[in-house]
């Protein structure tokens, strides 16, 4: 992977952040840390909002790469990375084919399952479709999630039947297909990928029942553990990270969840190709454990645009 020793070889950096996702507001948080950073190192960088604004600048020639922090759709989901394709302007993190698959959760566990690696048992639910004959044939307890979203937006728990109907009915206010998964009680751990290597594993202890939105962000009572396991059970785990993000076409930078049980066995949940850069945020915790400060990391992520070939 090329290093890079000058700002000015970065050019003139784009930082592609906000949009009008569901986490547009994560992702303002992010891009203001990312801009920070690139601008305490000597970047040329400025923040642009959204997709289109982005575009319109890249097509005016302001612009030479851009750092994608843009979270969820629009920015995390293929349809950005395409747009910069066809305008041949470097950028960060995964290419469309990664970018697209990851952003769906059936799809990458479809991939993941035919690659022989470990997903909860899940059941995809189209709209309309049987309720009650999916939750049998996954069984309780369950988490019930929309298809396309991250932050954990709208996943509820779902320990007895009247759970349900409520669970539905927040998973179904955003687009696409549900899916209902087995939940598998254990350890919440999560690993970051940089470059091409799986950084040290973070476990995840949240002060309520699970992670959610709130925990991930607001919330000061949460505990990180990093490394969240140790000896050959961490190194296990970052191995298989490492290939959930290989095969599921990541690439350049990024973060895998995985569910521990009681028993010691890992499962894979989803691939996040934009992860969060805010004062909360997973990788750069882990990073730090390795002795990456926020700037480097930043800087280390940006370094991974120069290399066009091999971004799926």
């Amino acid at each position: 992977m090329r290093r890079v020793t000058e700002p000015r070889e970065f050019g003139r950096v784009a930082v592609a952040y906000g949009g009008d996702s569901a986490e547009r507001e994560v992702s303002l948080d992010s891009g203001r840390n990312v801009l920070e950073a690139l601008r305490a190192r000597g970047v040329d960088a400025t923040a642009v909002d959204g997709v289109p604004a982005l575009l319109d600048a890249l097509r005016a020639g302001r612009y030479d790469r851009v750092f994608n922090i843009l979270h969820g759709r629009g920015g995390e989901d293929g349809t950005l990375q395409g747009a910069l394709e066809s305008l041949r302007v470097p950028y960060t993190g995964s290419g469309v084919l990664g970018s697209a698959l990851t952003m769906d959760k059936i799809r990458t566990k479809q991939i993941w399952l035919a690659a022989g690696l470990p997903t909860p048992k899940y059941v995809r639910l189209e709209r309309g479709a049987d309720v009650e004959r999916a939750l049998a044939d996954v069984g309780l307890p369950a988490v019930v999630k929309p298809c396309h979203e991250g932050s954990s937006v709208g996943i509820t728990r779902v320990r007895t039947r009247a759970d349900l109907a409520g669970a539905i009915e927040l998973a179904a206010r955003y687009d696409g297909e549900l899916l209902i998964e087995q939940m598998i009680e254990g350890a919440e751990l999560t690993i970051g990928i940089l470059g091409r290597e799986a950084l040290p594993s973070i476990h995840i202890v949240p002060a309520g029942e699970f992670y959610d939105y709130h925990a991930k962000y607001v919330a000061e009572d949460t505990q990180y553990l990093c490394p969240g396991l140790s000896g050959d059970e961490e190194a296990a785990l970052r191995k298989l990270a490492w290939q959930a993000f290989e095969t599921s076409g990541a690439w350049g930078w990024g973060r895998v969840d995985v569910m521990r049980d009681h028993g010691g066995r890992n499962f894979l949940l989803e691939v996040n190709t934009t992860p969060g850069m805010t004062s909360h945020s997973l990788v750069p915790k882990a990073a730090r454990a390795v002795g990456i400060a926020f700037e480097d990391l930043v800087w280390r992520i940006l370094e991974t645009s120069f290399e066009r070939g091999g971004r799926a």
